[in-house]
């Protein structure tokens, strides 16, 4: 499946990342699902992984009630997560592949000395190994946030 990215969800994904270099950045991306998954908001929330946060995050169970919250109450679906690698290409590593859920998208960001280094999305197929999602940046006529 497709996935279609605003420009302006892309940034704050971007600005996250690069915010918390050199810390993994974590959150939620929402929009519309049908042939193609059209994201038009990205929304962080905090990595609530205890410890050096560098190589991991984690997102607590609060935040994912209140993301799907939040879908609800905007009439929109949530379509997945995106992180950050810092200093890493923007590929799953074991760790994603095993906590990830089979409907969700998987944005990973690559930061390479504080800025952005390239940006991929990822999706798990039946057998449970990553595909990764042909991805595309646009600008929607429709309002982008909320």
């Amino acid at each position: 499946m497709k996935l279609e990215i605003s420009n302006h969800a892309l940034q704050k994904m971007q600005d996250h990342a690069e915010a918390d270099y050199p810390n993994e950045c974590c959150g939620f991306f929402y929009g519309r699902e049908g042939d193609i998954r059209q994201v038009r908001i990205a929304r962080r929330v905090d990595n609530a992984k205890e410890g050096d946060q560098r190589r991991r995050f984690q997102i607590d169970p609060q935040d994912y009630r209140k993301a799907e919250q939040y879908a609800v109450d905007h009439d929109l679906d949530l379509l997945g997560v995106y992180h950050s690698h810092p200093d890493h290409p923007a590929e799953p590593s074991e760790h994603d592949r095993k906590v990830a859920m089979p409907w969700f998208s998987y944005i990973i960001i690559s930061v390479g000395d504080g800025a952005v280094a390239g940006v991929r999305s990822w999706r798990l197929n039946d057998h449970r190994q990553f595909e990764e999602e042909p991805t595309e940046v646009k600008e929607f006529k429709q309002k982008t946030e909320t």
